[in-house]
């Protein structure tokens, strides 16, 4: 039986149920360019110290993030991340728990929910948060669909400076839904004209700042323009710390704003788990989906906390559910948490004004140059630039030299190959600035 306990009769059986003629066909709907046409050249067996020794060797060929100068984000970033979150988040009462039904023995985990919704919501300048999402790229199709709902319309338009991996997590969920989904070019220069694409079919206009080329970007002319023509402003971000610099999207006029919180508690980790930040109005708080934790009294007066607007119906309901992600990323929140409560207010501006300036100083660096141009006049720690050869290419000849350079463009979307996007936080030293701008000046 190996793995599977089941017979070819039982497989059969299975098959016909479903009413399809074999296995292949289960898989009908993925790209014959995207399958295996046969098992992959691997040896059928391996001791397990063998297979140890060959994974060990892979791993031996990168550049781990934390072993030299460091300029990678483009939606993920590296931050220094306090001893003490990880020493807090490893106690046993936090590490084990799940989903708190029972708010009689859940109120520690109940009352972290209900801190981390306030940090959210102050943070976005907005009335009402959930207790997280699994990231940031799914709170952005989950907003997109809870817009349709509260407008009763089907077409999102999207900005050529959002993410791409969230502008194709939206488009995937339109997809299957048939709703229509209007997105820009992707741009570097934030030039889109925006509010000529807003008509009255239009249901939410879905803008990132600092987008993903780092441009920062006013978002009071495109609420107001929204909002004339009856549609929401989705405001997205994917770098947490700049909301300790910039003004918050609901200050800009922003209906629902979403974003990933890794860059505050959560490490990298080789690409998550992360935690997804979701805010909105007061008023939209029956249409967001996710789970909420709320404040109220026990039959003696005392404060507790509970589970509200969120039960396991959305299970049961499925297709009528006002959304499939019923849960919470509980750990990587509890990070989020206890690393922002450690800043504080004073501390997270100052967090962010150190990021602004090694970003700033590092472009400097960058734009002296020859060949290279800067192409944001207003960015926060994150900005582009364009080189005179295939960025991707020079981003394997730093590597080889011992600096991780960034991301190149030709990564999230194909084209742009000459655009390469950096990011400077606060774990870059002045030297490691120097070395990268000495770098890449001697690559180039």
């Amino acid at each position: 039986m190996r793995y599977l306990p089941l017979s070819t009769d039982d497989r059969r059986a299975m098959l016909a149920k479903v009413g399809v003629a074999d296995i292949d066909a289960l898989f009908a709907d993925i790209p014959e360019t995207k399958r295996l046409g046969d098992l992959m050249d691997m040896p059928r067996a391996m001791s397990e110290l063998s297979v140890e020794r060959a994974l060990a060797k892979l791993a031996a060929q990168n550049v781990a993030a934390g072993s030299a100068p460091f300029f990678l984000g483009a939606g993920a970033y590296r931050h220094h991340v306090p001893a003490t979150v990880d020493h807090l988040i490893q106690r046993s009462e936090f590490l084990t728990s799940y989903t708190p039904y029972q708010p009689e023995i859940a109120q520690g985990t109940l009352q972290v929910l209900f801190e981390f919704q306030t940090q959210v919501a102050l943070l976005t300048g907005m009335e009402v948060a959930n207790a997280s999402m699994y990231d940031g790229s799914t709170a952005s199709g989950e907003a997109m669909l809870m817009a349709h709902r509260l407008t009763r319309r089907r077409k999102a338009v999207l900005s050529g400076g959002l993410h791409p991996h969230y502008a194709e997590v939206c488009s995937t969920l339109a997809r299957f839904a048939g709703d229509e989904i209007d997105r820009c070019a992707l741009d570097p220069g934030a030039e889109e004209n925006l509010i000529a694409r807003i008509d009255d079919e239009t249901s939410c206009v879905i803008v990132q700042s600092p987008d993903v080329f780092g441009n920062l970007r006013d978002l009071t002319p495109i609420a107001e323009a929204a909002h004339a023509k009856g549609a929401l402003l989705i405001a997205v971000f994917t770098e947490a710390v700049s909301l300790g610099a910039c003004r918050s999207p609901g200050e800009m006029g922003a209906d629902i704003v979403v974003g990933e919180g890794q860059s505050l508690g959560n490490p990298l980790t080789f690409g998550g788990p992360y935690v997804g930040l979701f805010a909105t109005r007061a008023k939209f708080v029956r249409q967001m989906p996710g789970r909420l934790a709320g404040e109220t009294v026990d039959a003696d007066g005392k404060r507790g906390f509970v589970l509200t607007l969120s039960t396991r119906e959305q299970h049961i309901r499925r297709e009528k559910a006002t959304s499939n992600i019923c849960t919470n990323s509980g750990l990587c929140a509890l990070a989020f948490t206890i690393h922002l409560s450690l800043l504080g207010e004073a501390g997270l501006m100052k967090l962010a004004r150190v990021n602004h300036a090694n970003g700033v100083d590092l472009a400097g660096r960058l734009a002296k140059i020859p060949g290279v141009e800067v192409l944001n006049q207003h960015f926060f720690n994150e900005f582009t630039i364009r080189l005179p050869k295939p960025a991707a290419a020079l981003v394997e000849a730093l590597a080889q030299r011992g600096i991780i350079a960034g991301c190149p463009v030709s990564r999230l979307s194909p084209g742009h190959d000459d655009l390469l996007i950096v990011a400077s936080t606060e774990i870059n030293t002045d030297d490691d600035r120097a070395a990268f701008a000495d770098a890449l000046r001697a690559a180039l």
